[in-house]
Order: structure tokens, then C-alpha cells, then sequence
């Protein structure tokens, strides 16, 4: 089970979302008989990296894997046959779990390893990690400050940039109060749910945002009730009691809400820097540090970042990701 703001579930991965993933692979990356951009042919490194695996084993495959973004990205079957085996700790923030389980339930296919996936609230995992009380292989948190602040303690020993998540007004499916703007969250008659004192960072990034539009007032006049819980929130939204609601553009891609909502776009200008981040690292008490380099790298490839792109996140890999990465500072540096 795993916790993502104030619910607990379990996510199965879909059809649906493997088949978008290959997709993805076709759109981001390259296929088996494509060329790169030296004019190689793809299908070349796979099949050095399964011979590698034939020869060497598991340990073998997997540290040619982390040392190679297309093998990551496309993993063969007889790969993935030569590499089985093994089990992997990952923890993440609780709400990068609709993007994580499925992911994990591919890898695993892939790769053979089993991942034991905790997903919880990053501050507090964080500070268990920190503290020396928690311990895990892998750790995949949000806000940059958190992961630098594992690599100066010694605790990770390299991350990388996973994902950024974006806001926007969730509205209920056709829009009826006709919201196309922040401004309209003013409007006289207009029911704004809002949750401000959910789990960082629900609340308080969307007090940040409203604050930066100058705007915290006005909105905040137009909610009938407080919540406490973003998800319970927004299902006032989805069943027409509330007009809007200011969220992470992910909560709108969960299976539970998507099919009734639509969502409004909010200028990037008002986001809060500080939530935006989620990096992944290779934690000092990984067993296998290789098996843990090879998932990192595979989550971070084309394959993976699919995963996150599905789930309304925006992919590290992707041309937006990689402007966030140099406009937010998103740099290992110990």
C-alpha cells in the first residue's frame, strides 16, 4: 500500500499505459534498426549488451545497463532473462506513486528484479533517511533542497532530475462557470474548493501561487469551506459543488477524476519553485549498487519517463524538463 496525500491505495498498472509507453519510446527515443544521430544502428548496443549478459551475468548486464541511456530505454527480452533476479528498496514521495507503480510493474517484467516500493510523505521520509532511523536503496524525492541535503550528509551518493509537476484550475468537465483564468476565481457567485491545510506541499503551495498573483484575498473570500485533504477537495469539484479548484495538473490525470474534469492553464510565472522539483537517488545503504544504478538509469530513459508524462508529470528528458533543469538549478552537487 502507499500513501499519497490523504489515501491509501494500490495502483495496477494498464494495457493502456504500457501501450502509450511504446509510443513514448517510438517519440522520445529510438527503436530496434533505427539510427542514431552518428548513423549507428540501435539494435547494435542492445545486442552488446545482451552478450555482455550471456557472458558476464546479472552484475554484468546491469552495470552495462547504467552505463548506456539506450539500453535502458529498450530492453530485450533475453536481457532481461540474463538480468533476472534480485530485489530493489525504492522509496518515493507519495504522490509520484501513479507514475511509480506502474513503471515498477514494467521494470520488473523487463529486468526480473522486484521492486519493494514505499510511497509516503517526502518530508518524513526524509527526515528518517537523514536522522540514520530509515534506510532505503533508492530515493526519489521532491524538492531539490531535500536531495542535497542527502548528498551532504553522506546519506545518497548521486541523484539525478526525475520529473517537475506544473498547476493549473481544475474545473468540472465543460467548464459551466466559464473559468479562464485566475482572475475568474474573483468572480462574484464562483465556489473555489481548497484544501490549505493539507500535507505540504498541497496547501501551501497554492497560498504561494495565490500570493505571487496577488490574488490570496479575493479567492480565498470565494471558499464556502475549508478541506483538509486535496483529493476529498477536489471531489467537490467533480461532483459540481464547487466551480474550481487550483491542483497539481497530475491529480487530474488519476483515474478517479480524469474522465471528469478539465483543467485550465495557470502562467508559470506564479508557480512556487520549491514543490516543482522531483529528483532520484542512489542512496550510500544500496546492497547492489549496480542493480540500483540500472533501475535510475532505466526511470530516467525514454521508457521511463513515459511513465511520468502519463501521469501528468513533466519528464526530466523532455525539452520543458531539460529548461526547468537549468532555470531551477537541478545539479548533483555534493
Amino acid at each position: 500500500m502507499f500513501m499519497a496525500d490523504c489515501s491509501v491505495f494500490t495502483v495496477a498498472a494498464t494495457a493502456a499505459l504500457q501501450a502509450h509507453t511504446v509510443s513514448d519510446v517510438r517519440r522520445h527515443g529510438r527503436t530496434p534498426g533505427e539510427k542514431d544521430g552518428s548513423g549507428r544502428v540501435v539494435q547494435h548496443f542492445l545486442t552488446e549488451v545482451v552478450m555482455d549478459a550471456e557472458k558476464n551475468g546479472r552484475r554484468g548486464f546491469l552495470k552495462s545497463l547504467a552505463l548506456g541511456a539506450a539500453g535502458a530505454a529498450l530492453i530485450t527480452p533475453q536481457a532481461a532473462q540474463a538480468a533476472s533476479g534480485g530485489t530493489l528498496q525504492v522509496w518515493s514521495c507519495g504522490g509520484l506513486a501513479e507514475a511509480m507503480c506502474p513503471a515498477h510493474e514494467e521494470y520488473t517484467r523487463q529486468s526480473g528484479v522486484k521492486i519493494v516500493y514505499t510511497g509516503a510523505f517526502a518530508g518524513a521520509l526524509g527526515k528518517s533517511l537523514l536522522s540514520g532511523s530509515g534506510h532505503t536503496e533508492v530515493f526519489a524525492g521532491r524538492v531539490l533542497a531535500l536531495a542535497q541535503s542527502l548528498r551532504k550528509a553522506g546519506k545518497m551518493l548521486a541523484f539525478k532530475p526525475l520529473c517537475f509537476t506544473s498547476y493549473v484550475i481544475a474545473v468540472p468537465k465543460g467548464n459551466p462557470a466559464g473559468i479562464a483564468d485566475l482572475e475568474d476565481l474573483t468572480r462574484k457567485g464562483v465556489r473555489v474548493a481548497m484544501a490549505k491545510e493539507a500535507s505540504p506541499p498541497g496547501g501551501q503551495a497554492v497560498m504561494g501561487l495565490l500570493k505571487a498573483a496577488d490574488l490570496t484575498q479575493k479567492v480565498l473570500a470565494n471558499v464556502p469551506e475549508q478541506g483538509t485533504c486535496v483529493q476529498r477537495s477536489v471531489e467537490n469539484v467533480t461532483s459540481g459543488k464547487a466551480d474550481a479548484m487550483i491542483v497539481e495538473r497530475r491529480i487530474c490525470r488519476m483515474p478517479r477524476f480524469a474522465s471528469n474534469l478539465d483543467v485550465v492553464e495557470i502562467p508559470e510565472k506564479f508557480f512556487p519553485a520549491g514543490p516543482l522539483t522531483f529528483t532520484v537517488g542512489l542512496m550510500a545503504d544500496a546492497a547492489d549498487k549496480d542493480l540500483a544504478n540500472a533501475y535510475i538509469t532505466w526511470l530516467t530513459s525514454p521508457q521511463g519517463q513515459a511513465f511520468f508524462d502519463q501521469a501528468g508529470f513533466i519528464p526530466a528528458i523532455s525539452p520543458k524538463g531539460q529548461e526547468l533543469i537549468e532555470k531551477l538549478g537541478v545539479k548533483d552537487v555534493a
